[in-house]
Protein backbone atom coordinates (compact mmCIF):
# COMPACT_ATOMS: atom_id res chain seq x y z
CA UNK A 1 0.00 0.00 0.00
CA UNK A 2 1.54 3.38 -0.99
CA UNK A 3 2.37 5.95 1.66
CA UNK A 4 -0.39 8.31 2.72
CA UNK A 5 0.11 12.03 2.11
CA UNK A 6 -1.12 14.25 4.95
CA UNK A 7 -1.93 17.94 4.83
CA UNK A 8 -0.53 20.00 7.69
CA UNK A 9 -3.67 20.24 9.81
CA UNK A 10 -3.33 20.38 13.62
CA UNK A 11 -4.90 16.92 13.87
CA UNK A 12 -2.51 15.43 11.31
CA UNK A 13 0.52 17.04 12.94
CA UNK A 14 -0.44 15.57 16.31
CA UNK A 15 -0.88 12.16 14.69
CA UNK A 16 2.49 12.30 12.93
CA UNK A 17 4.23 13.51 16.09
CA UNK A 18 2.86 10.41 17.81
CA UNK A 19 4.22 8.22 14.99
CA UNK A 20 7.68 9.72 15.54
CA UNK A 21 7.52 9.40 19.33
CA UNK A 22 6.68 5.72 18.89
CA UNK A 23 9.74 5.10 16.72
CA UNK A 24 8.17 5.40 13.28
CA UNK A 25 9.21 7.24 10.11
CA UNK A 26 7.62 10.35 8.58
CA UNK A 27 8.73 12.10 5.39
CA UNK A 28 8.76 15.83 6.15
CA UNK A 29 9.02 19.07 4.19
CA UNK A 30 11.92 21.44 4.72
CA UNK A 31 12.86 24.64 2.93
CA UNK A 32 15.68 22.72 1.20
CA UNK A 33 14.39 19.26 0.15
CA UNK A 34 12.03 16.72 1.72
CA UNK A 35 13.57 14.61 4.49
CA UNK A 36 12.84 11.18 5.96
CA UNK A 37 12.58 11.76 9.70
CA UNK A 38 12.98 9.57 12.78
CA UNK A 39 13.72 10.19 16.45
CA UNK A 40 17.44 10.98 16.43
CA UNK A 41 17.87 9.55 19.94
CA UNK A 42 16.37 6.16 19.01
CA UNK A 43 18.89 3.90 17.24
CA UNK A 44 16.23 1.40 16.18
CA UNK A 45 14.09 4.13 14.61
CA UNK A 46 17.09 5.57 12.75
CA UNK A 47 18.08 2.18 11.36
CA UNK A 48 14.70 2.16 9.61
CA UNK A 49 15.82 5.22 7.64
CA UNK A 50 18.79 3.30 6.26
CA UNK A 51 16.61 0.34 5.31
CA UNK A 52 13.92 2.44 3.64
CA UNK A 53 16.45 4.42 1.59
CA UNK A 54 18.89 1.51 1.06
CA UNK A 55 21.48 3.87 2.43
CA UNK A 56 24.97 2.65 3.45
CA UNK A 57 25.66 2.74 7.18
CA UNK A 58 28.84 4.83 6.72
CA UNK A 59 26.84 7.87 5.52
CA UNK A 60 25.83 9.95 8.58
CA UNK A 61 22.49 11.72 9.04
CA UNK A 62 21.66 15.38 9.61
CA UNK A 63 19.75 16.02 12.84
CA UNK A 64 17.06 18.73 12.87
CA UNK A 65 16.34 20.72 16.03
CA UNK A 66 13.67 23.24 17.00
CA UNK A 67 15.88 25.55 19.08
CA UNK A 68 19.22 25.89 20.83
CA UNK A 69 17.99 24.01 23.91
CA UNK A 70 17.26 21.00 21.71
CA UNK A 71 20.68 21.42 20.07
CA UNK A 72 22.32 21.05 23.50
CA UNK A 73 20.75 17.57 23.80
CA UNK A 74 22.85 16.24 20.92
CA UNK A 75 25.92 18.45 20.38
CA UNK A 76 28.48 20.59 22.18
CA UNK A 77 28.03 24.17 20.88
CA UNK A 78 30.81 26.75 20.83
CA UNK A 79 30.98 30.53 20.42
CA UNK A 80 30.78 30.31 16.63
CA UNK A 81 27.47 28.43 16.81
CA UNK A 82 25.79 31.36 18.57
CA UNK A 83 26.98 33.76 15.84
CA UNK A 84 25.83 31.53 13.00
CA UNK A 85 22.52 30.72 14.68
CA UNK A 86 21.71 34.43 15.07
CA UNK A 87 22.50 35.06 11.43
CA UNK A 88 21.14 31.97 9.64
CA UNK A 89 18.87 29.85 11.87
CA UNK A 90 16.20 28.83 11.28
CA UNK A 91 17.47 28.27 7.77
CA UNK A 92 19.43 26.14 5.27
CA UNK A 93 22.71 25.86 7.21
CA UNK A 94 24.04 22.62 8.72
CA UNK A 95 26.82 22.72 11.33
CA UNK A 96 29.16 19.83 12.08
CA UNK A 97 29.84 19.82 15.83
CA UNK A 98 31.21 17.52 18.51
CA UNK A 99 28.45 15.08 19.48
CA UNK A 100 27.40 14.11 22.97
CA UNK A 101 26.92 10.53 24.13
CA UNK A 102 23.10 10.55 23.83
CA UNK A 103 23.38 10.43 20.03
CA UNK A 104 23.43 6.83 18.74
CA UNK A 105 26.36 5.71 16.59
CA UNK A 106 24.00 4.87 13.71
CA UNK A 107 23.22 8.60 13.33
CA UNK A 108 26.86 9.68 13.07
CA UNK A 109 28.32 6.57 11.37
CA UNK A 110 30.33 6.07 14.57
CA UNK A 111 32.12 9.42 14.29
CA UNK A 112 32.61 11.79 17.25
CA UNK A 113 30.84 14.55 15.31
CA UNK A 114 27.21 15.20 14.44
CA UNK A 115 25.65 17.36 11.69
CA UNK A 116 22.85 19.61 12.95
CA UNK A 117 20.54 22.26 11.57
CA UNK A 118 17.48 24.26 12.60
CA UNK A 119 14.99 24.12 9.69
CA UNK A 120 12.81 27.06 8.68
CA UNK A 121 9.79 25.25 7.21
CA UNK A 122 6.83 26.13 9.48
CA UNK A 123 5.23 22.66 9.37
CA UNK A 124 8.45 20.91 10.32
CA UNK A 125 9.06 23.41 13.10
CA UNK A 126 5.59 22.72 14.50
CA UNK A 127 6.20 18.98 14.26
CA UNK A 128 9.54 19.29 16.08
CA UNK A 129 7.86 21.15 18.93
CA UNK A 130 5.00 18.66 19.13
CA UNK A 131 7.46 15.75 19.27
CA UNK A 132 9.91 17.55 21.54
CA UNK A 133 12.54 15.38 19.86
CA UNK A 134 15.52 16.07 17.61
CA UNK A 135 14.78 14.42 14.27
CA UNK A 136 17.36 12.72 12.05
CA UNK A 137 16.24 13.37 8.48
CA UNK A 138 18.29 12.76 5.33
CA UNK A 139 16.66 13.41 1.96
CA UNK A 140 13.52 11.29 1.45
CA UNK A 141 14.62 9.44 -1.69
CA UNK A 142 16.26 6.15 -2.63
CA UNK A 143 19.95 6.52 -1.82
CA UNK A 144 21.93 8.35 -4.49
CA UNK A 145 18.89 9.40 -6.53
CA UNK A 146 17.62 12.92 -7.20
CA UNK A 147 16.45 14.74 -4.08
CA UNK A 148 12.66 15.19 -3.69
CA UNK A 149 11.21 18.70 -3.63
CA UNK A 150 7.49 17.78 -3.41
CA UNK A 151 5.47 15.23 -1.46
CA UNK A 152 4.64 13.51 -4.76
CA UNK A 153 8.36 12.99 -5.44
CA UNK A 154 8.67 11.25 -2.08
CA UNK A 155 5.69 9.03 -2.78
CA UNK A 156 7.09 8.05 -6.19
CA UNK A 157 10.47 7.09 -4.73
CA UNK A 158 9.73 5.71 -1.26
CA UNK A 159 5.96 5.26 -1.31
CA UNK A 160 6.15 1.50 -0.77
CA UNK A 161 8.90 1.68 1.87
CA UNK A 162 7.28 4.18 4.26
CA UNK A 163 3.74 4.92 5.44
CA UNK A 164 3.54 8.66 6.19
CA UNK A 165 4.36 11.81 4.16
CA UNK A 166 3.66 15.33 5.42
CA UNK A 167 2.88 17.65 2.49
CA UNK A 168 4.37 21.11 2.89
CA UNK A 169 4.20 22.12 -0.78
CA UNK A 170 7.19 22.63 -3.12
CA UNK A 171 10.46 23.35 -1.31
CA UNK A 172 11.46 27.00 -1.16
CA UNK A 173 15.13 26.49 -2.11
CA UNK A 174 15.17 23.06 -3.77
CA UNK A 175 18.86 22.55 -2.87
CA UNK A 176 20.25 20.80 0.17
CA UNK A 177 21.66 22.91 3.01
CA UNK A 178 25.11 24.43 3.18
CA UNK A 179 27.30 22.29 5.46
CA UNK A 180 30.19 23.78 7.44
CA UNK A 181 32.48 21.99 9.89
CA UNK A 182 32.68 24.39 12.82
CA UNK A 183 34.24 22.09 15.44
CA UNK A 184 37.27 24.39 15.43
CA UNK A 185 35.79 27.92 15.23
CA UNK A 186 39.17 29.29 14.14
CA UNK A 187 39.30 27.00 11.08
CA UNK A 188 35.80 26.51 9.65
CA UNK A 189 35.56 24.30 6.57
CA UNK A 190 32.77 24.47 3.99
CA UNK A 191 31.97 20.85 3.17
CA UNK A 192 28.96 21.31 0.88
CA UNK A 193 27.84 24.54 -0.83
CA UNK A 194 24.24 25.70 -0.57
CA UNK A 195 22.31 28.95 -0.79
CA UNK A 196 24.27 30.30 2.19
CA UNK A 197 27.73 31.04 0.78
CA UNK A 198 31.26 30.96 2.16
CA UNK A 199 31.39 34.76 1.85
CA UNK A 200 28.31 35.11 4.07
CA UNK A 201 29.80 32.73 6.63
CA UNK A 202 33.09 34.63 6.60
CA UNK A 203 31.34 37.95 7.27
CA UNK A 204 29.57 36.52 10.32
CA UNK A 205 32.50 34.54 11.74
CA UNK A 206 35.22 37.10 10.99
CA UNK A 207 37.63 34.37 9.85
CA UNK A 208 38.42 32.74 6.52
CA UNK A 209 36.24 29.75 5.57
CA UNK A 210 38.17 27.07 3.71
CA UNK A 211 36.30 25.13 1.03
CA UNK A 212 36.93 21.39 0.88
CA UNK A 213 37.24 20.01 -2.65
CA UNK A 214 34.81 17.34 -3.87
CA UNK A 215 37.59 14.82 -4.38
CA UNK A 216 39.02 15.44 -0.91
CA UNK A 217 35.65 14.96 0.84
CA UNK A 218 35.07 11.79 -1.20
CA UNK A 219 38.34 10.30 0.13
CA UNK A 220 37.78 11.19 3.80
CA UNK A 221 35.32 9.66 6.30
CA UNK A 222 32.02 11.46 5.63
CA UNK A 223 31.29 14.05 8.33
CA UNK A 224 27.88 14.75 6.83
CA UNK A 225 25.66 13.49 3.99
CA UNK A 226 25.86 14.58 0.37
CA UNK A 227 29.65 14.42 0.12
CA UNK A 228 30.00 11.36 -2.11
CA UNK A 229 31.74 11.87 -5.45
CA UNK A 230 28.61 10.61 -7.26
CA UNK A 231 25.27 11.60 -5.76
CA UNK A 232 21.91 13.25 -6.61
CA UNK A 233 21.95 11.27 -9.85
CA UNK A 234 19.25 10.51 -12.45
CA UNK A 235 19.08 6.99 -13.83
CA UNK A 236 19.73 8.20 -17.38
CA UNK A 237 23.30 9.31 -18.20
CA UNK A 238 23.95 12.99 -17.49
CA UNK A 239 26.72 15.08 -19.04
CA UNK A 240 27.63 18.61 -17.95
CA UNK A 241 28.67 21.32 -20.42
CA UNK A 242 30.27 24.72 -19.78
CA UNK A 243 27.83 26.08 -22.38
CA UNK A 244 25.14 24.61 -24.62
CA UNK A 245 24.89 25.92 -28.19
CA UNK A 246 22.46 25.41 -31.07
CA UNK A 247 25.23 23.68 -33.04
CA UNK A 248 25.67 21.06 -30.30
CA UNK A 249 21.97 20.27 -30.31
CA UNK A 250 21.79 20.07 -34.11
CA UNK A 251 24.63 17.52 -34.21
CA UNK A 252 23.10 15.32 -31.47
CA UNK A 253 20.42 12.62 -31.62
CA UNK A 254 16.85 13.79 -31.27
CA UNK A 255 16.31 11.60 -28.19
CA UNK A 256 18.80 13.58 -26.09
CA UNK A 257 17.54 16.34 -23.75
CA UNK A 258 19.40 19.61 -23.20
CA UNK A 259 19.08 21.73 -20.03
CA UNK A 260 20.20 25.35 -20.35
CA UNK A 261 20.59 27.82 -17.49
CA UNK A 262 18.32 30.41 -19.14
CA UNK A 263 15.98 30.14 -22.12
CA UNK A 264 18.15 30.40 -25.26
CA UNK A 265 17.03 32.65 -28.12
CA UNK A 266 17.21 29.65 -30.48
CA UNK A 267 15.01 27.37 -28.33
CA UNK A 268 11.65 28.08 -30.01
CA UNK A 269 10.14 25.01 -31.64
CA UNK A 270 12.72 22.57 -30.22
CA UNK A 271 11.07 19.95 -28.06
CA UNK A 272 14.32 18.72 -26.50
CA UNK A 273 15.45 22.08 -25.05
CA UNK A 274 14.68 22.94 -21.42
CA UNK A 275 15.89 25.63 -19.03
CA UNK A 276 16.20 26.20 -15.29
CA UNK A 277 15.15 29.87 -15.33
CA UNK A 278 13.83 31.78 -18.32
CA UNK A 279 15.34 35.03 -17.05
CA UNK A 280 18.56 33.53 -15.64
CA UNK A 281 17.76 33.77 -11.92
CA UNK A 282 20.00 31.52 -9.82
CA UNK A 283 17.52 31.12 -6.96
CA UNK A 284 14.80 30.03 -9.39
CA UNK A 285 17.27 27.69 -11.09
CA UNK A 286 18.03 26.04 -7.75
CA UNK A 287 14.33 25.54 -7.01
CA UNK A 288 13.78 23.94 -10.42
CA UNK A 289 16.91 21.78 -10.68
CA UNK A 290 15.85 18.46 -9.14
CA UNK A 291 12.25 18.66 -10.31
CA UNK A 292 13.35 19.20 -13.93
CA UNK A 293 15.99 16.46 -13.81
CA UNK A 294 13.40 14.08 -12.37
CA UNK A 295 10.85 14.92 -15.09
CA UNK A 296 13.39 14.39 -17.87
CA UNK A 297 14.68 11.19 -16.26
CA UNK A 298 11.18 9.75 -16.70
CA UNK A 299 10.60 11.39 -20.08
CA UNK A 300 12.03 8.74 -22.39
CA UNK A 301 15.31 10.59 -23.14
CA UNK A 302 18.37 8.37 -23.53
CA UNK A 303 20.87 11.03 -22.41
CA UNK A 304 20.65 14.34 -20.55
CA UNK A 305 22.98 17.30 -21.08
CA UNK A 306 23.10 20.11 -18.49
CA UNK A 307 24.74 23.50 -18.78
CA UNK A 308 26.72 24.71 -15.78
CA UNK A 309 25.47 27.99 -14.32
CA UNK A 310 27.42 31.12 -13.29
CA UNK A 311 29.69 30.14 -10.40
CA UNK A 312 28.52 32.64 -7.80
CA UNK A 313 25.97 32.59 -4.99
CA UNK A 314 23.58 29.67 -5.33
CA UNK A 315 25.31 28.83 -8.63
CA UNK A 316 28.14 27.12 -6.73
CA UNK A 317 25.61 24.77 -5.12
CA UNK A 318 23.83 24.07 -8.41
CA UNK A 319 27.11 23.24 -10.16
CA UNK A 320 28.16 21.02 -7.24
CA UNK A 321 24.94 19.01 -7.57
CA UNK A 322 25.23 18.77 -11.35
CA UNK A 323 28.84 17.57 -11.22
CA UNK A 324 28.04 14.95 -8.58
CA UNK A 325 25.00 13.83 -10.58
CA UNK A 326 27.15 13.44 -13.70
CA UNK A 327 30.12 11.70 -12.02
CA UNK A 328 30.99 8.22 -13.35
CA UNK A 329 29.41 5.25 -11.60
CA UNK A 330 31.52 3.02 -9.38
Amino acid sequence: MPAQIYHGTPQNLRRLAQVLRRGGLVAVPTETVYGLAANALDAKACRQIFRAKRRPANDPLIVHVADLRMLARIAAPNDAVAKLARAFWPGPLTLVLARISAVPDVVTAGLPSVAVRMPAHPLLRRLLRLCNLPLAAPSANPFGYLSPTTAEHVQAGLGRSIAHILDGGPCRHGLESTIVDIRDPRRPVLLRPGVITAAQLRRVLGVAVRTATRRRTARLPALAPGLLHRHYSPRQPLVTKPRITAAMVERAHSDEAWICFRKPAWADGRKNIFWLSARGDLREAGRQLFALLRRLDHGGWRRLHAELVPANGAGLAINDRLRRAAAPRG
